[in-house]
């Protein structure tokens, strides 16, 4: 899941999350939540909630947990790119990582991590 950052993402408790990226979390049935753990590029873990609504024609999905903090220690700002990436293990549990992007010039993203605050 790839996402260009708003400015309420970027100041918000958490970050809203495209209605495609839902395959790539586990809701339980009966629930509207899921929890887990991202890898940042420093290896640290980041523990998320990604959430729907219950009632509503749109499931409008969000991601919270941890999400206020990694915005904050990361800086990001609006126009920047978040991905979280799954990966299926062998014994079909999941493991996430989740990178935070600058656009440096038309086409050329860096990590976050290597601007200078």
């Amino acid at each position: 899941m790839e996402k260009s950052v708003s400015k309420s993402d970027a100041t918000n408790n958490r970050m809203e999350l495209p209605m495609k990226s839902l395959g790539n979390f586990p809701i339980p049935a009966g629930q509207n939540y899921f929890n887990f753990d991202a890898m940042d590029t420093l290896g640290r873990r980041w523990g998320f909630k990604v959430s729907i609504r219950n009632v509503g024609r749109y499931k409008k999905p969000w991601m919270s947990g941890q999400w206020r903090r990694y915005a904050q220690e990361k800086g990001l700002k609006k126009g920047d790119r978040v991905k979280l990436i799954m990966q299926v293990e062998g014994n079909g549990v999941r493991s996430y990582r989740i990178t935070a992007e600058r656009n440096l010039t038309i086409g050329i993203w860096i990590p976050v991590e290597e601007f200078a605050r």
